[in-house]
């Protein structure tokens, strides 16, 4: 009997095993994020008629129920298969996006209007839809490798979907979601070779959009306002802020203790989804907040090293993904941690896999299962069976060295990414 027939899926014995650290952080992350989301949605959940101090934990179990089978889905179909699918992928992401604007479809909540109601369930469109965005412009920068690095029009082009797509997510007042979009399509066009020039072009014509859109939108001039200067109003427009830095504050070293924040108590607004960091510093205090850090850095080292090494072994696709995916992880949880210490202005992000919320918590978790399936790919083409997904070539040394599985293996393969990165900002 072959490999390939001896599991569901096509999916070979699991004796080539899965990136280790990148699986533990994942694991740590989601059962820390249950912990949060129990600890900090009591008093909010009592509010609730008819409904337990646990009602969002309860819930929160069901999304990790569902991210999980997706994430099991996601993980069964080859890489192959995501980049063969990627333009349709993206059709699908502007009509989701387009659909939610619709009058009588979407669902405004605090004056944003992000969400489609799908029985019991709401789906924030622009976490699926900056997914599929993703696969596409992994696939546009294998396909277009040559344009890409030696003309303008080929970095360019991605970005009239890019900037379709920014324009009906700020339609939903989504600000948030577009400027992480446009950071991590920068970051991969970057590492996918694009010129310097033409980057330095691309990178202020966003920063000068970005910027535009802040001003000309009232409640964003008001939150940069509110960000320069908390003390103005404290009780106003600055009491989020204000609170979010009194529970940080808090927690001093080593915390107040799990279940013992104050702040959750119906005084630091949304303290169960965007500001659920704030409690987590205030009950688990600076150490608490280092170890978090070095989870997400985990998760963002460990999938450009797998980026890497698939791209060592000619499988373009594969790495460009897991640079953009990991890139995600990496951009988003410092920008909503640096929100919640005051860092940056007030935005509506998500910590990813600890934030409550159903459409982030299957997102991030099909995030990862990709990033996993372009692992598993790696040591099944490193155990000498054919390719199967990406673009396969002979493996170069980095790769025949990271097959190896040992320890030692896997921290060389992590510095060569710093390499990597020097030749690759020795370009033009």
């Amino acid at each position: 009997m072959s490999t390939q027939a001896s599991l569901p899926f096509g999916l070979s014995p699991a004796r080539y095993g899965l990136d280790t650290g990148f699986c533990l952080a994942v694991a740590i992350l989601i059962a820390w994020g249950l912990v949060m989301v129990a600890s900090a949605s009591v008093a909010v959940s009592e509010r609730m008629a008819d409904a337990s101090t646990l009602y969002y934990f309860k819930r929160q179990l069901m999304f990790m129920a569902l991210g999980l089978g997706c994430a099991t889905i996601a993980f069964a179909v080859p890489m192959k298969s995501w980049e063969s699918t990627g333009p349709l992928l993206l059709m699908l992401a502007l009509v989701l996006l387009v659909l939610v604007l619709i009058p009588g479809v979407g669902v405004i909540r605090n004056g944003a209007r992000r969400w489609i109601p799908i029985g019991p369930f709401l789906l924030q469109v622009s976490e699926p839809a900056r997914l599929a965005v993703i696969v596409y412009l992994a696939g546009y920068i294998v396909r277009r490798q040559v344009p890409l690095r030696t003309t303008t029009v080929g970095l360019f082009a991605p970005f009239i979907p890019l900037a379709i797509v920014g324009m009906l997510l700020i339609g939903e007042r989504d600000f948030g979601a577009t400027a992480i979009l446009m950071g991590v399509a920068l970051l991969m066009l970057f590492i996918g070779g694009a010129r310097l020039r033409d980057m330095a072009v691309i990178g202020a014509s966003v920063g000068a959009v970005l910027a535009l859109l802040i001003a000309i939108a009232p409640y964003r001039v008001k939150r940069v306002i509110g960000f320069l200067n908390p003390e103005l109003d404290p009780r106003g427009d600055n009491f989020q802020l204000v609170q979010s830095l009194i529970a940080v504050a808090r927690g001093e070293l080593s915390g107040v203790g799990l279940g013992n924040s104050l702040q959750k108590l119906l005084y630091l607004p949304e303290m169960h989804t965007d500001f659920i960091f704030a409690i987590l510093a205030e009950e688990f205090g600076l150490i608490g907040v280092l170890i978090l850090i070095g989870l997400f850095a985990t998760l963002v080292w460990r999938g450009f090293a797998i980026g890497r090494v698939a791209e060592a072994m000619n499988c373009r696709f594969s790495a460009y993904l897991c640079y953009g995916l990991s890139g995600w992880f990496g951009l988003q949880s410092l920008i909503n941690m640096a929100v919640n210490m005051g860092s940056l202005p007030t935005k509506g992000l998500t910590l990813p896999f600890i934030s409550y919320g159903g459409s982030s918590l299957i997102t991030v978790c099909v995030m990862a299962a990709l990033i996993l399936r372009v692992d598993y790919e790696n040591r099944f083409m490193q155990a000498g069976h054919p390719g199967i997904g990406g673009r396969a070539g002979a493996p170069d040394a980095l790769a025949r060295r990271a097959g190896s599985g040992g320890t030692a293996s896997r921290a060389e393969s992590g510095n060569k990414l710093f390499a990597f990165f020097r030749r690759r900002g020795g370009r033009s």
